[in-house]
């Protein structure tokens, strides 16, 4: 089951780095889409790799869902 989409006001809010279902929840995909996507050097925006944890940084996943921050 998919979470729904964030609102433009839950994204603005969002943490300096979020795990990957969240920016999922940001670009509206799902957990295993996003997952693969990272797998395979096609997420769209950095990813910062922490030991087996996967972060992406909420700055460039704004710039790309055209968000002000």
């Amino acid at each position: 089951m998919t979470r729904p989409q964030l609102t433009t006001d839950e994204v603005r809010h969002l943490p300096p780095v979020v795990d990957v279902p969240t920016a999922a929840q940001v670009l509206g995909i799902g957990r295993t889409a996003a997952y693969e996507l990272i797998r395979t050097n096609a997420w769209p925006t950095p990813v910062v790799r922490l030991g087996k944890s996967i972060r992406v940084p909420s700055g460039p996943l704004l710039d790309l869902v055209g968000v002000a921050r």
